[in-house]
Order: C-alpha cells, then sequence, then structure tokens
C-alpha cells in the first residue's frame, strides 16, 4: 500500500482552522471507508485488510461503535468551525467491501449518521458491493434503510481476466444480481477495469456486452493501473505479466465508449457514463467538484473549507485514537489558492462542459485554439464558452491539463 502524504500534525481534538469555516458550500457530503475484503485483489493498492489480519478494536464486530465515535467528533468539529449546519447531500460507502458487513450493520451506521446529520430529502446513498456478498434480503435491507444506488464490482466477465485479477465472484452471477438490485428499486452502477495482462479484444468486448446487456444506470470503466507495491506490480516487475499496453488501453477505451453510446450511455466524466443526468454519480461530482466531505474509517481523507486531512490507516490505529477520546486524523495541509485552483482545472477538465473557459487564467487562449486544432477539444462547445473534451481529447486530457496548469500563478 502507499504511504500515506506528508502534512502539518492536526490537534489531537480535530479541530480545524477558521478559515474552514468561510466560504463553505451549503451542501456536505460524507464517505464511509470499510476497509475489510475476503481476498486481497493482486491488482489493489486501497486501504484493505482480511479478517485475520485484524483484532478486537479493529475488526469487523467493532466497526459500527467505532464509526459512531467518528461521527461525534465530527459534527463537534464542523460546528466548532462554524460549517456544520448544512444538508448531507450525499453519502458514500466505499471499500474494501462494505457488503462483508452484514446488513444490519450498514443499516445502523445510516441511523447513526441520520442521528446526527440533517440529510438532504434526495439525499443519494451509495454503496460498493461485491457481486458474491449479495442476495435478495440483504440488498432490501439495504434499500430499506435508505440506500438509493448500488455500485457493484464487475470488473471483468472473463474468467481468465477474473483470475489475473484475484477477483473471486463467478461472473455468470452479475445478471441475477443485476436483477435483484433493479428489482428493489435502487440505481444500479457497474464497475469495469480494461487493459489487464493477458485480456484481449474480444475478451473486452464480451465484458461490456455483458455489463450493458442488463438495466444499468451507470458504468465506470477504468483501465488497469499497475501499482508497484502490489502482488500484481511485483509479477510486472519480474516479468511474470507484461505491462499494460498504452495504444492497447486506448483501443479498449475507444470500444467501451461506441457500446456505451449504441446501448444509450454517454459519458459525463472521462471513465464515467450514465443514462442521464439523474443517474450520474452525485456523490463523485462532489469530488470532482472540491465540495466538502468528511472521510470517516481508517485512512479515510476528508476536505472542509480548503483544509485537507486523512486519518490514521491502520484500523487499529485508527480505533486506538477514538478509544482515547482523540481524532484519529494524522495529517492535514491548508490548500493555498493557487493549489485549489490548479486541482479545480485538473478535475473540472475530466468533465464534460464542468470548466468554463472564462475562469482560465490569462493566457489559456492560445492554447484552447490549439487544443482544437488538435481535435481534442469540441469546437462549437469552445465557441459557447465551454471545455468539452472530443473522444481524442478525453484520451490526451492528462495533457490539456498540463498546459493549462502552467498558467496558474
Amino acid at each position: 500500500m502507499p504511504a500515506q502524504p506528508l502534512g502539518e500534525i492536526p490537534p489531537l481534538d480535530g479541530s480545524l482552522p477558521a478559515s474552514a469555516g468561510t466560504g463553505t458550500d451549503t451542501r456536505l457530503s460524507l464517505y464511509v471507508h470499510v476497509p475489510y475484503c475476503r481476498v486481497r485483489c493482486g491488482y489493489c493498492d486501497f486501504n484493505t485488510y482480511t479478517a485475520d489480519e485484524l483484532g478486537p478494536g479493529a475488526n469487523r464486530e467493532d466497526y459500527r461503535a467505532m464509526i459512531a465515535r467518528e461521527l461525534d467528533l465530527s459534527t463537534r468539529v464542523l460546528a466548532e468551525a462554524g460549517a456544520g449546519d448544512r444538508e448531507v447531500g450525499t453519502i458514500f460507502f466505499g471499500g474494501g467491501t462494505p457488503t462483508l458487513l452484514p446488513a444490519e450493520v450498514l443499516a445502523g451506521v445510516m441511523d447513526d449518521i441520520r442521528a446526527r446529520y440533517r440529510l438532504a430529502p434526495d439525499v443519494e446513498v451509495t454503496t460498493e458491493a461485491n457481486p458474491d456478498t449479495l442476495d435478495p434480503g440483504y440488498i432490501d435491507t439495504l434499500a430499506t434503510a435508505g440506500f438509493t444506488r448500488m455500485s457493484v464490482g464487475m470488473q471483468s466477465a472473463v474468467p481468465h481476466v477474473l483470475a489475473t485479477l484475484d477477483r473471486t465472484h463467478d461472473p455468470k452471477k452479475i445478471p441475477e444480481v443485476t436483477r435483484w438490485i433493479k428489482d428493489a428499486d435502487l440505481e444500479l452502477s457497474l464497475d469495469l477495469i480494461y487493459g489487464t495482462p493477458g485480456e484481449s479484444i474480444a475478451d473486452w468486448r464480451t465484458s461490456l456486452e455483458a455489463a450493458l446487456e442488463g438495466d444499468v444506470d451507470h458504468i465506470s470503466a477504468y483501465s488497469l493501473i499497475v501499482e508497484p507495491g502490489t502482488k500484481m506490480g511485483v509479477m510486472v516487475r519480474r516479468g511474470q505479466l507484461p505491462m499494460p499496453d498504452e495504444d492497447d488501453l486506448a483501443d479498449k477505451y475507444e470500444i467501451a465508449d461506441a457500446a456505451m453510446a449504441s446501448a444509450g450511455l454517454n459519458w459525463y466524466e472521462v471513465s464515467n457514463w450514465s443514462t442521464s443526468e439523474a443517474t450520474r454519480c452525485d456523490h463523485n461530482m462532489a469530488y470532482w467538484r472540491n465540495a466538502d466531505w468528511w472521510g470517516f474509517g481508517p485512512g479515510a481523507h476528508s476536505h472542509i473549507g480548503g483544509v485537507r486531512f486523512w486519518n490514521a490507516k491502520h484500523p487499529r490505529a485508527w480505533s486506538d485514537r477514538l478509544r482515547a477520546g482523540d481524532s484519529p486524523a494524522i495529517g492535514r495541509e491548508v490548500l493555498s489558492a493557487s493549489t485549489r485552483e490548479i486541482e479545480r482545472i485538473m478535475l473540472a477538465a475530466r468533465i464534460d462542459s464542468e470548466l468554463p473557459l472564462e475562469t482560465l487564467a490569462p493566457g489559456s487562449d492560445a492554447a484552447i485554439r490549439t487544443f482544437v486544432k488538435q481535435g481534442l477539444l469540441d469546437a462549437e462547445a469552445v465557441e459557447s464558452g465551454r471545455f468539452s473534451p472530443t473522444l481524442q481529447g478525453r484520451l490526451m486530457a492528462d495533457y490539456m491539463v498540463r498546459v493549462l496548469t502552467e498558467f496558474v500563478d
């Protein structure tokens, strides 16, 4: 797993600088990190742990009680910073595998959140899920508890690709799981990964067809990134697996975009497609817009009023701090105006029409004209003041961001 970022040491009571209470968003988002997994996938560098790694205080049995302590701390800190009286617009349970917890525990955490926060009438509540952890009763319990959306880690429909990724679910179960989710009147999102070593173009088409044949509302498709500290990273370094090929990744992205469009899903962020604006992931949009969110759980990151802070990574360290009555945050950064502007451009440039051209720094006009000539931006959108990458532009989004952020003071 990657090391945590460096930063200043926050106060033990978790208090925020006065600047965090000024100019805060009208809504707040909450992220709940569930660090438990049945097995650790070879490509994954997320903050996850298998059951036999954790003892009392850090395990699944104590999880809800520890989250409740952090919820209490968050409401106090936000109130003291003058940033507490806001509706919660989105809640996202991520991991790890949140659905390794009993459904009653996730429902209980939702009860604990409601007891402390004011939820918006249209609050979006999502949980990530592995297909092999779900059944109709589990899904119905979450729906009754107020969950509105499930993001299922499908990754691939091809057994040998799943085996390379160390994914344990049976791809034949996906249609059944998606039907259960839709029967419970929840929005359905599927996560896919392309570029796994050994995955052919035909394999990728098979996965896309399987994902699109159900009543799916949203699909996220990410290119495989080989992280150095992972099992897969070691195998690539030793020559046991090939490094994903950039041309292959680009071809598979173009195939995905065409398949999505044919099925009625349109891109709204470089790696995300939805059937309509209403079925976009509002929680992720909050991240991409640099809105305010509080992250709960081991290693979770938060952002409040230009202050970013992060929790102790290991569940034992996280829970020990909470048991002692201290904040689990071990580092923070007060973002400068230029850093916030660079991040705004970096994130907004990946979203269709999210970056108004009039907000860019002086000197950016020539770069925008060059992007149009290169076929990276839609010319008509630029004429109306919008930054809308073409298909080729989405593949070159990082390049455009590097150019545009050079103009930021």
